[in-house]
């Protein structure tokens, strides 16, 4: 059996090839393609969202591939129909933003993802985002850096607030906000929690559950966000969500830019009324050069890296390869989507 690869500068095509290989030996044949993601960001390719390189190009190394395992590849509607020994297409990551799911089930292809492979990275990214918003440390070591020892960051007005005896509002609580719950609760935070999908015996776990956003919001001295984006989760904080905050709150985003209406997050920065906001997500990514975002006061960015470490690369290639070697067996596939 012919598998294309298709990898990218984060999840390269080798490491798929090497857990593909240690799944289902050596009797088949892995091909390969590179993917400039992320050093070209990705975009949307046609129909299909978040996705990186060209149709041409993947018909091209998809002829005879009955199995792709990518991360980012556009698996559009033309490729599909391109593609007729298809059968099955892996995406190693959460979600298959970039496969045209509809076209897949009407040409019986099944699609998988890998579902948690960088839940704890984006987890600890996300309290590290916060730890260094609420206490200004990327601006006092640029202070640092630039040779100023800044003392005034010692002060009362300066040195930024604290996560002991917090109250932290987690807005979504899945793989990821349930583990930033338990971290967040060891710091000595006070977390809550607002998720209507989640059952709330479940929720009261990992903090205290909350059934209305408003209320989540006026209580919360720190809001982070982890919800998925959808029609109903759009512009999910805008301008009169954020004026429910209690003065000098906190909010980090390290979900989906399109979550937060970005102008209001300014207006509230520059107004004085939010203490500061650290986001890893953009709505348009990168921020465009006459971005708001860019001269926005006490907010700390970072170029949409929570899910990027090493243990990432090497879960998402290891899950796509089980489920493949599952495909080959005939057996159920364990996070099939379509």
């Amino acid at each position: 059996m012919r598998i294309l690869a298709a990898g990218d500068h984060f999840v390269a095509p080798d490491l798929f090839a090497r857990e593909l290989t240690a799944e289902i030996g050596t009797d088949h044949t892995i091909d390969q393609l590179h993917l400039p993601w992320p050093l070209t960001p990705f975009g949307p390719v046609s129909e299909v969202d978040e996705a990186s390189g060209d149709e041409d190009t993947l018909l091209a190394a998809l002829r005879g591939a009955r199995v792709c395992v990518t991360q980012m590849a556009p698996v559009t509607r033309k490729v599909l129909d391109g593609s007729p020994d298809l059968r099955l297409v892996v995406v190693g990551r959460g979600g298959p933003v970039n496969v045209n799911l509809d076209a897949a089930k009407e040409r019986g292809v099944q699609v998988c993802n890998t579902p948690g492979r960088n839940a704890a990275a984006t987890a600890e990214y996300t309290v590290g985002l916060l730890l260094a918003t609420m206490r200004r440390i990327p601006e006092t070591s640029a202070a640092l850096t630039a040779g100023h020892w800044a003392g005034e960051f010692y002060t009362y007005d300066n040195c930024g607030p604290g996560l002991d005896g917090a109250t932290v509002g987690l807005i979504g609580c899945g793989a990821v906000g349930s583990r930033v719950a338990r971290a967040l609760t060891a710091l000595g935070a006070h977390v809550c929690l607002y998720d209507p999908y989640a059952d709330p015996d479940t929720l009261r776990e990992w903090g205290t559950p909350v059934d209305d956003l408003d209320a989540l919001l006026r209580r919360s001295d720190v809001v982070s966000l982890h919800a998925r984006l959808t029609p109903e989760t759009r512009g999910l904080l805008g301008a009169r969500e954020l004026a429910l905050l209690p003065e000098g709150a906190v909010v980090v985003n390290c979900a989906r830019g399109a979550l937060l209406d970005e102008d209001a997050l300014c207006d509230a920065l520059e107004s004085g009324r939010l203490a500061a906001a650290g986001l890893d997500v953009f709505a348009v990514e990168p921020p465009p050069a006459d971005s708001r975002l860019r001269t926005a006061p006490r907010l700390v960015m970072t170029p949409h890296l929570a899910g990027a470490n090493i243990s990432v690369a090497h879960n998402a290639a290891r899950i796509a390869a089980a489920e493949v070697g599952r495909f080959l067996r005939g057996e159920p596939l364990a996070h099939r989507v379509v």
